[in-house]
């Protein structure tokens, strides 16, 4: 039977028909190669439903046109979806990695991610990339012969693997994960999983940098100074003198994201016809990235960033808000832990009779698994005050 999708044509692109397979050995059903069915299922997965409702950086009370952590994820897929045609790899299988990337993401962005891993830090700890992982490992409960989703083995490594190979310590579902299967934790993995990577760092570096124009945190003068940024900033003026605000900000971000992209594409073809590699396993042994940014794209990259992170991400109505949605965070599991009568019924079913340690690990997937406004809608039910995200 012909499968659908576009054929890898690089040598060390990954390939479905050589995937290392599922934990759970599953026919062929259709027309559709395993990557394009693991994407498939993280679509149609509640986890991936509930990213409309979670922060990226703006709460959603804030308006409905800033970035939620699902269009910030299909962003990602536009983009990696885009390098990885670029360069020969297998598009279904970066979508599938692009998709899966924010599963674990707590309600209310990093500031969640921060005060649920402060709250788990006697227990092991919590990290988002992690839990991405058991939430498409246990506990997605979909299918009637496994939990999760039953995943091909390429799809658990690149989720592992996000930022490189993992090192002891790891963190807690990781851990526990590897007693079931070997992600060759010591390595780098494919160049698909790669490409979802750099696309993670170059949507969220564009659209925080858009969102927050639109929001007057900082104006197109003080980007300027910035390379790459400015340079195209002078195209633009050059271009369409007068142009208004909102197309303005617009075409920064689209020929941003073009240089990016050319950029990584560019330095990919570098790398890779340096080192040489034949095959999907040569990439992950060869001890270092072959996708990534080049030296001075990486250098302005880095220079974007330092100027968000005051502007933006500690900008004093940014942080006032999330250190309201930490305090929701910390009070609803504390709660959990002190009362687990105050758990909707099949979670408090699901902790009893467990170890102190295994109790919070449950009571942190309910709380990662909520979105900002049913956490909202949870600390109301819970607590004489209705908590307030301005």
């Amino acid at each position: 039977m012909a499968v659908a999708g576009a054929e890898p044509r690089a040598p060390w692109a990954s390939r479905a028909e050589d995937s290392r397979g599922r934990l759970y050995p599953e026919p062929g059903a259709d027309a559709r190669s395993a990557f394009r069915r693991d994407a498939d299922r993280i679509i149609h997965s509640s986890a991936f439903r509930r990213l409309a409702y979670k922060t990226q950086v703006f709460s959603y009370h804030e308006g409905d046109h800033y970035r939620t952590r699902l269009t910030h994820t299909l962003e990602v897929v536009q983009v990696a979806r885009s390098i990885a045609r670029a360069l020969g790899l297998d598009e279904d299988l970066s979508e599938a990695l692009a998709l899966a990337h924010d599963l674990g993401h707590p309600p209310f962005a990093h500031a969640g991610e921060r005060v649920l891993d402060a709250c788990m830090r006697a227990y092991g700890g919590f990290d988002h990339n992690a839990q991405s992982l058991r939430v498409v490992t246990r506990l997605e409960n979909r299918y009637p012969d496994f939990d999760g989703l039953n995943l091909s083995w390429e799809v658990h490594e690149g989720i592992v693997k996000h930022n490189g190979p993992q090192q002891a310590p790891l963190p807690h579902a990781i851990e526990v994960h590897a007693e079931r299967q070997d992600l060759w934790l010591w390595s780098w993995p494919s160049a698909e999983a790669q490409v979802a990577a750099i696309a993670d760092d170059i949507a969220y570096d564009v659209h925080d940098l858009d969102d927050g124009l639109r929001a007057d945190l900082f104006g197109v003068d003080e980007l300027k100074d910035l390379p790459l940024v400015g340079a195209i900033i002078a195209g633009i003026e050059e271009r369409w003198p007068g142009l208004d605000r909102s197309r303005f900000i617009h075409e920064l971000g689209r020929r941003m994201i073009t240089a990016l992209i050319a950029d990584v594409v560019g330095e990919a073809h570098r790398r890779i016809s340096a080192a040489g590699p034949s095959s999907a396993d040569d990439i992950r042994r060869l001890g270092r990235p072959m996708v990534g940014f080049s030296a001075g794209t990486a250098e302005a990259e880095r220079a974007i960033k330092s100027f968000l992170f005051p502007r933006m991400y500690r900008h004093p109505r940014v942080v006032r808000t999330m250190e309201a949605a930490g305090d929701v965070v910390r009070e609803l599991f504390e709660r959990y832990m002190a009362d687990t009568d105050a758990l909707p019924p099949e979670w408090r079913a699901s902790v009893e009779g467990r170890t102190e340690a295994a109790r919070a690990r449950r009571i942190a997937d309910f709380l990662a698994g909520q979105t900002d406004r049913y956490a909202l809608a949870e600390h109301a039910r819970l607590f004489d005050r209705a908590a307030e995200l301005r």
